[in-house]
């Protein structure tokens, strides 16, 4: 057999639907979850008081995130649909402009006349519906948006990433505890940009700089807010 029959392929874009919403949730979770832990933390609030803001972080983040995902990713969804149905319409209403729609999109990347017609005819006739959503709506089964699944994923990883800051605030003496969020969620954070560089398939280096720098802002933005207000009110 054939070396080029076996040549195996494996293209990161395949999982970018999920590793989209994976990322952000487990992204979200780390930051929200420790930045809120490190504010609380630092108006000299109670264990107790940092643990239950902690955990309602944690429940109102994670459902926060499915249904964002759900709602956006639905309209997504329902943008692709309403322009498929649209698009088999056309197909059936005027197929000589849709031929020739095709034609011009393959001529356009280089391919003769002649070629382009043979390749529209063919196209056409095997999946014309198929070939438009790919051609020219720039559509396709591994792109296509999945609400439930973007949700699903989102809210898990969220509850997975807010576990980490969460963890060291049970643990740490009360006075550790800003310093250990910090550094166990700039950890956490390093670890996830690294496993979302490789399965990506992406640089490693910007996706480190871009999810340590974040972390750290914003936990330290929230530290200052929280000590601000802890000093007025008391």
């Amino acid at each position: 057999m054939s070396r080029l029959h076996t040549h195996p392929e494996r293209h990161a874009s395949s999982r970018i639907g999920w590793l989209r919403a994976a990322v952000l949730g487990a992204n979200d979770g780390i930051v929200s979850t420790a930045s809120l832990i490190v504010g609380v933390a630092a108006s000299d609030a109670s264990r107790s008081s940092v643990l239950i803001a902690g955990v309602a972080s944690l429940f109102a983040g994670a459902m926060s995130m499915a249904a964002g995902e759900y709602v956006s990713v639905s309209s997504q969804s329902d943008t692709e649909k309403a322009d498929l149905a649209r698009e088999k319409g056309e197909l059936a209403h005027q197929p000589e402009l849709e031929r020739e729609e095709l034609i011009r999109i393959y001529e356009a990347r280089g391919v003769e006349r002649k070629t382009a017609e043979a390749v529209a005819d063919q196209m056409t006739a095997h999946d014309a519906l198929g070939a438009h959503a790919r051609d020219e709506l720039g559509l396709s089964e591994t792109m296509s948006a999945r609400p439930l699944q973007a949700a699903i994923a989102s809210a898990l990883t969220f509850t997975a990433g807010a576990a980490a800051p969460l963890l060291v605030v049970t643990v740490v003496p009360v006075a550790l505890l800003i310093p250990a969020v910090a550094f166990v969620s700039l950890l956490c954070l390093a670890v996830l940009g690294t496993l979302g560089a490789k399965a990506g398939g992406a640089p490693l280096a910007p996706s480190l700089l871009r999810v340590t720098f974040w972390g750290a802002l914003a936990m330290a933005v929230t530290a200052g807010v929280g000590r601000l207000f802890g000093t007025a009110v008391a």
